[in-house]
Parts: C-alpha cells; sequence; structure tokens
C-alpha cells in the first residue's frame, strides 16, 4: 500500500469464513480478503467498510470506500479470477484503480 501502511489480512477461504465475513464486528483492525471472488454483502455489518477488487495479479480494479452496511458489491463479472479484500473504513484512502497490492497474510481462517 501507499506509503508502506501496514495492515494484517486474513484469508477467508473456510465455508464458515466466507460466509460470516465481518459481520456484526466493530472496532476493525485487519482486512479479510476473499480469493476467487466477485462479489460481497455488508448485510448484519455494524460499520462501513471499505471494498477493493483485486484481478489475478493483485491489481485494483474496483474500489469503493465507505460502504455501508446492507448493500450487495459487485464486481466485473466478465474479468475471470477475481478478488475481493474488504477494510476497515477509511484504510484505503491512499489507494486508487490500478495499484498492485502485495500481501503477507496474517493468518488463514
Amino acid at each position: 500500500m501507499k506509503n508502506n501502511i501496514k495492515i494484517p489480512i486474513i484469508s477467508a477461504t473456510s465455508f464458515k469464513s466466507r460466509l460470516l465475513g465481518l459481520m456484526g464486528k466493530t472496532n476493525i483492525n485487519y482486512g479479510l480478503f476473499f480469493p476467487h471472488c466477485n462479489g460481497i454483502h455488508t448485510f448484519f455489518m455494524k460499520v462501513k467498510i471499505d471494498v477493493i477488487g483485486l484481478n489475478e495479479n493483485n491489481k485494483i480494479i474496483f474500489l469503493e470506500r465507505n460502504v455501508k452496511p446492507n448493500k450487495i458489491i459487485k464486481i466485473n463479472r466478465n474479468i475471470k479470477k477475481t478478488s475481493i479484500l474488504e477494510l476497515p473504513n477509511n484504510t484505503s484512502n491512499n489507494l486508487k484503480i490500478g495499484n498492485t497490492l502485495f500481501f503477507e497474510f496474517k493468518d488463514i481462517i
């Protein structure tokens, strides 16, 4: 990320982690990475989040900040091998479409 902002990223790979995501969480201090995903929802979320869509090279192809609870987000269905990264609100302020992100995963859930 620009300015070398580092935030823990957890990869949601199990059915349960993908289903629950960040639902019900407050004071979110990590990102949640959904591999092989082109859409998410924010139903039952308690806070706003930033949503980033990535291609297979982790290049940002979609970016929406301050996503409120109870929304559905879909990125371009025509692009294959996409992933989504959910971040705490306002974490992506220095990012833009076309940036490439580099990850060191904290954990896999």
